[in-house]
């Protein structure tokens, strides 16, 4: 391999230095809190290199692809984590238990990072289901992290159960195409693959697989209790993170692999987009404890993302890819706030924020904008990504999912401003006290401020995914 063909790999490349240092350090000291510092430096310098230098090509016969869309959505990744790390600060120092298992808890989520990079570059299916893999599996670890706890040890196994069920499923659908075209190539499988009973069957299995991961109902069953159980901050990078390359690989096979198929996921993508929007909302208007209060939510929100699929069309894929950016910040705002209170206190139902303003007035203007992008509300920057994807449903005819996307959007619009009332109106004669956030908690729900504030309000954001997406 030539060095450009290595720095092919940077992200990856990078990713699994920091993992090896970190647990070597991890290895090799006592004092475990001096990881973090480190673990924080080594990253932000990751970051900078992912935005600084691009490069496009293929390695390994086409099972491995980088392009400009590909590295945009590794810098949100990493942009992404790197926010969650910031907001993960308190929790993994303040607490003894935790401490001790720093270096662990980074190395294990670095590497469901690096496999998410593998799989959103992957250029056939072999490499996606590796890449899928190594994501998942630590995302379990992650998830009982606090095995100690009865719920964290649940929802660790409700999801390995589940991410063993999806991949079966994923697997199968695989085989069929393979036995069918001979090839897990995507840009053999563009030209190859046809509209046959066998294929189709194929294409349903594997979007059911990638559904789970996304948490598209009918495949959202576990998502209320996993989010519940786990630690804020892997609820957060679940929701987020991992939600949005599972979304990105889902695009480019839908418009690569499947683009055939374009009459049939059109159909299919409606009908998805229709119950997961529904049944999403319906259930966070009953939530209490925000964790679960989030992870509907979050439900919800997946469900405007096939609003941009619909047509098949490059200003669509740009659109969806603009949501799911703003979609991150917006997410781990509301979720860093939920990390710095619980981390604190321990409080995580909806009730507890009651009068929260009057004591923490920083904390509670963060929860409010991120819940207004979430839900939609001029000027801020989810306005503009839910907009342009209704956009896109209406220029492609379908009005009646505008309508039902519409009405989905005023009722979420109602759940987010109960926490909102809470925060602001709601008497509390003992409100949650002062709240005082470290530094790495103060940055990451700044950077998720600036994301939601300007992201929205500079077009030219747009217009350059729009000019990444003509090239997918």
């Amino acid at each position: 391999m030539t060095i450009d063909q290595f720095l092919l790999m940077k992200n990856e490349i990078l990713l699994i230095a920091i993992a090896v240092i970190v647990l070597i350090i991890d290895l090799m000291t006592d004092n475990k809190k001096i990881l973090f510092p480190v673990m924080i430096i080594l990253f932000i310098f990751t970051t900078v290199i992912g935005f600084i230098y691009q490069t496009d090509g293929e390695l390994f016969g086409g099972m491995y692809r980088s392009t400009p869309l590909i590295n945009m959505m590794k810098n949100i990744l990493n942009t992404g984590v790197l926010i969650i790390l910031l907001q993960s600060a308190g929790w993994l120092i303040n607490k003894a238990e935790n401490h001790e298992n720093i270096g662990g808890f980074c190395f294990i989520l670095i590497s469901s990072l690096a496999g998410m990079c593998f799989m959103i570059s992957s250029g056939d299916f072999l490499m996606f289901y590796l890449g899928l893999e190594l994501a998942t599996i630590p995302i379990a670890a992650l998830v009982a992290y606090e095995k100690m706890k009865f719920l964290s040890a649940e929802a660790g196994t409700k999801f390995i159960l589940s991410a063993v069920l999806s991949s079966g499923i994923l697997l199968y659908g695989i085989s069929i195409l393979y036995g069918t075209n001979g090839s897990i190539l995507f840009k053999d499988l563009n030209n190859s693959v046809e509209i046959t009973n066998l294929q189709a069957l194929a294409f349903i299995f594997i979007l059911s697989g990638i559904a789970f991961k996304i948490s598209l109902v009918p495949f959202h069953l576990w998502t209320a209790d996993v989010y519940e159980g786990a630690p804020v901050n892997i609820t957060s990078f679940l929701s987020s993170i991992s939600k949005a390359a599972s979304v990105f690989i889902l695009l480019i096979l839908l418009f690569t692999v499947f683009i055939n198929f374009s009459e049939i996921w059109n159909e299919l993508l409606v009908y998805l987009s229709i119950l997961t929007m529904t049944i999403g909302n319906l259930f966070a208007i009953r939530q209490q404890n925000l964790k679960r209060f989030l992870a509907f939510s979050s439900i919800a929100q997946a469900g405007f993302i096939p609003l941009g699929f619909i047509g098949g069309t490059s200003l669509g894929a740009s659109t969806v890819l603009y949501f799911l950016l703003i979609y991150v910040f917006s997410n781990l705002g509301a979720f860093g706030v939920v990390s710095v209170v619980t981390s604190a206190t321990g409080k995580e139902s909806m009730n507890d924020y009651n009068g929260f303003y009057k004591t923490n007035r920083g904390l509670s203007i963060v929860m409010m904008l991120s819940l207004f992008s979430l839900a939609g509300i001029p000027p801020v920057a989810g306005f503009f990504s839910k907009f342009f994807l209704f956009t896109i449903a209406a220029k492609q005819g379908y009005y009646f999912l505008l309508f039902i996307a519409v009405i989905n959007a005023t009722i979420s619009l109602y759940y987010y401003l109960l926490v909102v009332k809470a925060m602001f109106i709601n008497e509390n004669e003992q409100p949650i006290e002062k709240i005082t956030s470290d530094v790495y908690a103060k940055l990451g729900l700044a950077i998720c401020v600036l994301g939601i504030v300007f992201t929205g309000l500079f077009g030219i954001i747009f217009d350059y995914i729009n000019t990444l997406s003509k090239g997918i």
